[in-house]
């Protein structure tokens, strides 16, 4: 059987013939739900770690915080579709789109996958997927119910955490994936993206235009040389906003955390909770100003017990970088 007739191109280099993967567009699009991460062809080895034709290697100014797990984002966009610039918000991602994000923990020197999470946009929509990696690194396999995987790891503090490490369930992905209740992605979005790359996607006819935003959400890494209160609202919209907001699961709590929210109010700044309960710590307001000790949003975000912790999916360890980064907004305010 001949390469291309299993989906592999060739393209020349230095006079020899070398394949190249070609991502299987029919896996995407089709209905069904592959058994296999291998199944779609996005890398061209099976450790994933060497990206196929067209899948792109993108980063988020400011992440999801995953129990310090680092990740890797790619992208893909089919031959001959094109994404669409929409302001600040969301990148509009054409039918045959994939976002797809692998998570894993450093070990030995090497990156050891825990999972492989697949967005596909489908013609009835967007379809979110979770693999688990084998202990190989050799194979990904679908698990719509998730898993646990016990992890040992060094956070950025030098301390070892020792966890229980949540894979989603299919269920639990669109809990969190869901705006108006239909599966929508989280994480591209222009004001959370470098302008360079958004310019690269431009000029490889990937994007019709740049897109236009006022101002980017700051470098976590880089958070040191950021203002405070722009540190604390990009980790909010990035890791909160998703449910918190009109149009989210979490849109009965009054609070919408998005960066583009000015209502203080809103933003949970001297308001009561909508409703009482051991997830507000018996403490008067979501965002007392001038108080972060006496305020939910840096409570619930200190605290693992289902009912309290916030995010309630996502994380068995407390952030302690993010509430420092929180409590310190809310501490400038008066």
């Amino acid at each position: 059987m001949s390469l291309a007739a299993i989906g592999i191109a060739t393209t020349l280099v230095l006079g020899a013939t070398v394949p190249v993967a070609k991502v299987d567009d029919a896996a995407i699009t089709a209905a069904g739900f592959p058994a296999q991460l291998s199944d779609y062809r996005f890398f061209g080895d099976a450790k994933a770690r060497d990206p196929a034709e067209g899948v792109i290697p993108y980063r988020l100014n400011t992440p999801l915080f995953s129990d310090y797990a680092e990740k890797l984002r790619y992208l893909y966009i089919p031959d001959g579709r094109q994404a669409k610039a929409n302001g600040e918000g969301l990148i509009a991602l054409p039918v045959g789109s994939a976002i797809i994000k692998s998570f894993g923990y450093e070990h030995d020197g090497n990156l050891r996958l825990i999972e492989t999470r697949v967005l596909l946009h489908r013609a009835d929509g967007w379809l979110a997927l979770p693999y688990v990696w084998n202990d190989a690194q050799d194979a990904a396999m679908l698990k719509l119910g998730g898993s646990r995987v016990p992890v040992t790891f060094i956070d950025p503090s030098g301390a070892t955490r020792s966890i229980s490490y949540a894979v989603p369930n299919k269920n639990q992905c669109k809990e969190c994936h869901a705006v108006n209740g239909v599966v929508t992605p989280i994480g591209p979005k222009a004001r959370n993206m470098d302008a360079a790359f958004l310019a690269q996607l431009v000029a490889a006819g990937k994007l019709d235009a740049e897109p236009k935003v006022a101002q980017r959400l700051p470098v976590w890494e880089d958070r040191a040389n950021a203002p405070v209160e722009a540190v604390a609202r990009a980790y909010l919209d990035a890791n909160c906003a998703h449910c918190h907001r009109a149009e989210g699961s979490a849109s009965n709590s009054g609070l919408s955390l998005g960066w583009e929210v000015a209502d203080s109010v809103a933003l949970g700044i001297g308001k009561r909770p909508t409703a009482a309960g051991r997830g507000s710590g018996d403490l008067d307001f979501d965002v007392a100003p001038g108080d972060p000790a006496h305020s939910i949003l840096v409570h619930r975000m200190k605290r693992l017990e289902p009912g309290v912790a916030m995010p309630e999916l996502g994380r068995a360890t407390v952030h302690d970088e993010g509430v420092a980064a929180v409590a310190a907004w809310i501490a400038r305010m008066r």
